[in-house]
C-alpha cells in the first residue's frame, strides 16, 4: 500500500492506515510518557481518522475568537460529512511518510508536520467554500496562515498524495490547480501577475516536483512529471518531463526519471535534448 494505490474509494486501506497510527501511538506513549496526554487526546481516545484529524487541528487552530469547544465539533462535522476529505488527507500522510527521508513514522506528520496540518486545514476550508460558507472558509485560511505560515486560498483545487515538505511560506492563489502526487518544498508561490481576474494562477500537473523557493506566476501550466529547480521564477508553460531552472526559468533538459515527485531528486542533472 502506498500513496498512489490508496484509492479514495477503498475504506479498507484507510482502516489499515488508522490501525497503524493507533499501534504507533501506543508504542509512543510507552516510550515517551510525557507525550501521553497529546497522543491520547489525538489518537488513542478517538474512534476514527476523522475524529483524530479534527482533534489535532482543533488543538492547533483554536483561539479566543473560536475556542476548541467550538472549533473541534466544526472540523469533525465536516470530516464526518465528507469522508472523501479524510481519504485525501490519509493519502497526503502516506506521501509524506514515503517521500520524506526524515519521516520515520506515519504518526509523525499527524502530530508534528505543519505541511500536513496546513493541507488538512485547506481541505476543510475548501469544502466550506464549496458549501457556500465562504466567510468561515476564509476565517480558517487566515488562522492556518498564522498557525502554519502557509497561505492557501480555499477556492484553490488541490489533489491528493501531496508532499508539502517544511511548508513555511507556501502560498497558493485562488484559481490555482494542483493535481495528484505532487511534491512541493518550502517557500513556493503559485501566484498571479497583477490585478487580472478570472483564471490567473498556475496549473500543476501530476508527478511534478517544485523546488524550494520556486515562484510560478500567472496561468502557466507545469506539465506532467516536470521539475522546477529551487529558486526559479516560472512565467511560461513547462513541457511534460522536462527540467526548468533560473530567473526567468528556462528548459535545461529532459528528465532522467519518470516521476520526479516520487524520486525527490533535487539535482538539475538531466538528459539533454538530442
Amino acid at each position: 500500500m502506498n500513496a498512489e494505490s490508496l484509492c479514495a474509494g477503498k475504506s479498507a486501506d484507510i482502516q489499515k492506515v488508522w490501525e497503524t497510527l493507533r499501534a504507533e501511538a501506543a508504542r509512543l506513549v510507552s516510550e515517551e510518557p510525557e507525550l501521553g496526554h497529546l497522543v491520547d487526546d489525538v489518537i488513542l481516545s478517538r474512534s476514527s481518522p476523522a475524529a483524530a484529524l479534527g482533534a489535532r487541528l482543533a488543538r492547533r487552530l483554536s483561539r479566543e475568537d473560536m475556542p476548541r469547544a467550538t472549533m473541534e465539533p466544526l472540523l469533525c462535522g465536516v470530516f464526518e460529512a465528507n469522508p472523501i476529505i479524510v481519504h485525501r488527507a490519509m493519502r497526503d500522510l502516506m506521501a509524506m511518510f514515503e517521500r520524506d527521508p526524515a519521516c520515520f513514522s506515519l504518526l509523525e506528520p499527524l502530530l508534528f508536520f505543519k505541511g500536513f496540518l496546513a493541507l488538512s486545514t485547506y481541505r476543510i476550508s475548501h469544502q466550506l467554500w464549496l458549501d457556500g460558507r465562504r466567510w468561515l472558509a476564509l476565517y480558517l485560511q487566515s488562522v492556518a496562515s498564522e498557525a502554519f505560515a502557509v497561505d492557501i486560498h480555499p477556492a484553490a483545487r488541490i489533489g491528493c498524495g501531496i508532499l508539502l515538505d517544511h511548508a513555511t511560506s507556501f502560498v497558493v492563489g485562488e484559481t490555482a490547480i494542483i493535481e495528484d502526487n505532487v511534491s512541493i518544498l518550502h517557500e513556493v508561490t503559485l501566484g498571479g501577475t497583477g490585478k487580472e481576474t478570472g483564471d490567473r494562477h498556475p496549473i500543476i500537473r501530476s508527478g511534478v516536483l517544485l523546488g524550494a523557493g520556486a515562484k510560478i506566476l500567472g496561468r502557466v501550466e507545469i506539465g506532467t512529471g516536470a521539475k522546477v529547480g529551487a529558486g526559479s521564477v516560472v512565467l511560461n508553460d513547462v513541457p511534460p518531463h522536462t527540467t526548468v531552472a533560473g530567473v526567468p526559468a528556462v528548459v535545461v533538459g529532459q528528465l532522467g526519471e519518470e516521476n520526479p515527485a516520487i524520486e525527490m531528486n533535487q539535482k538539475l542533472e538531466c538528459r539533454k535534448n538530442p
